[in-house]
Parts: C-alpha cells; sequence; structure tokens
C-alpha cells in the first residue's frame, strides 16, 4: 500500500520495505524509549487508548489485514499520537526477521484467530517457534501480556509455554490503561464478545 493512500500520515505508516536488517526503533521514533509491540493492531483501538495513557513508550503495531491496517493508520494519524508506528506484514516473519535482540519491553498478544480446527492448529501464532522468539528479542523482564475468549486455544497457550518454565514464569496479567472497568484488554474484539457473553480467558508469562 503506497504511502500517499494513508491519508499522508507517512509518519505512522511503517513499510517493511524500509526496513533493512534489525529495525532501529529509536530512528522510527525519533527517541529512545520503552517498545511495546501489538500483535493483530485491528482498528487500532489498544494502539490509540495507550498511546494517550502511556505516551513515555513507544507503541509499534502489527497488523495483517489491508482494510484494518488503513483504519488504524488513520485514526492513529488523525490523533496525530507520535509514539505510535503500524506495520502491515505478517507478525511472525516480522519478529523473526526485523526485530533485534533484546529490544523489546513488552509483546501485547489480544485475541488471535484461534484456527479452531485441529488440521488447522500449525497455523496458531502461539507455538513453541514464535515463543522462542519472543524470548529473543525481549529484555530481561520483559512480559508477554495475552488475552483470548477461546478455552482450548488458551490452555494451548499455556502448554506450549509450560515448555519454556525456565526462560519464563507464568506472572499477573497487565490491564491496558485505556480498559473499562469491565474489560480486560479494551479491544474491538473483547467487547464484542462480551456483548455476546462470552468469557475471556488472560494470562502473562514474563521472561526471567
Amino acid at each position: 500500500m503506497a504511502k500517499k493512500q494513508l491519508r499522508g500520515f507517512s509518519n505512522i505508516a511503517l513499510l517493511p520495505a524500509d526496513i533493512e536488517g534489525k529495525i532501529d526503533f529509536s530512528k522510527i521514533f525519533g527517541r529512545k524509549a520503552a517498545v511495546h509491540i501489538e500483535v493483530g493492531s485491528g482498528k487500532g483501538t489498544f494502539l490509540v487508548n495507550q498511546a494517550v495513557f502511556r505516551p513515555e513508550i513507544n507503541f509499534l503495531g502489527i497488523e495483517w489485514a489491508n482494510k484494518y491496517y488503513k483504519f488504524a493508520v488513520d485514526r492513529v494519524g488523525r490523533r496525530a499520537l507520535g509514539s505510535v508506528r503500524i506495520v502491515r506484514t505478517e507478525a511472525a516473519l516480522f519478529i523473526a526477521e526485523s526485530v533485534g535482540d533484546e529490544t523489546v519491553d513488552c509483546i501485547h498478544i489480544y485475541f488471535p484467530d484461534p484456527w479452531p480446527k485441529k488440521r488447522h492448529h500449525k497455523r496458531r501464532f502461539l507455538c513453541t517457534a514464535n515463543v522462542e522468539q519472543f524470548h529473543r528479542c525481549l529484555k530481561n523482564g520483559g512480559l508477554v501480556n495475552i488475552a483470548t475468549d477461546h478455552q482450548e486455544y488458551f490452555q494451548w497457550m499455556g502448554e506450549v509455554f509450560d515448555g519454556f518454565k525456565d526462560r519464563f514464569e507464568k506472572t499477573d496479567f497487565v490491564k491496558p490503561a485505556g480498559a473499562n472497568e469491565n474489560e480486560n484488554a479494551g479491544t474491538n474484539f473483547e467487547r464484542k464478545y462480551l456483548k455476546e457473553n462470552r468469557t475471556i480467558y488472560t494470562t502473562a508469562f514474563r521472561k526471567s
């Protein structure tokens, strides 16, 4: 997607083609600060709210769906939130190839596609290979913060992290600043699921 098609918000839209090697966060944000990555940013609700409440943090959103990506860029750009960048790309590949070692403070994963059919489980984002990458790119003490509405996937996540007990410790989920009183993550998906009376499951793991 060309920058000119994103209402001129080229400072928000980070293009994969512009990244060579490992990403220099201080360069793309124009400052040195803690870095949080959200995998699957959707329409940018979390990014907008967090950027308002936590202006001292740099937020990078990763979204694959083009319509959501454009919506989020426009939304962030209209609010002139200079601490947010959004990239349209495949998250697992981007993290593995473009995020440097021990450069990230927190990874947010809210309501990832559960791929419920057994034959599709290999497509799940929470898997051994990706947790290996989380450990590599997180700083010591860095956090993986997770929410899902899918009970079986939630159990799967726990089993995956069980294989990393020597490198991650289970800890309390950190409620984002923008979440309302009855919410956990405060995303559009969660608000939809709460209206449907779905149970929301949360967990978090800290790099030890």
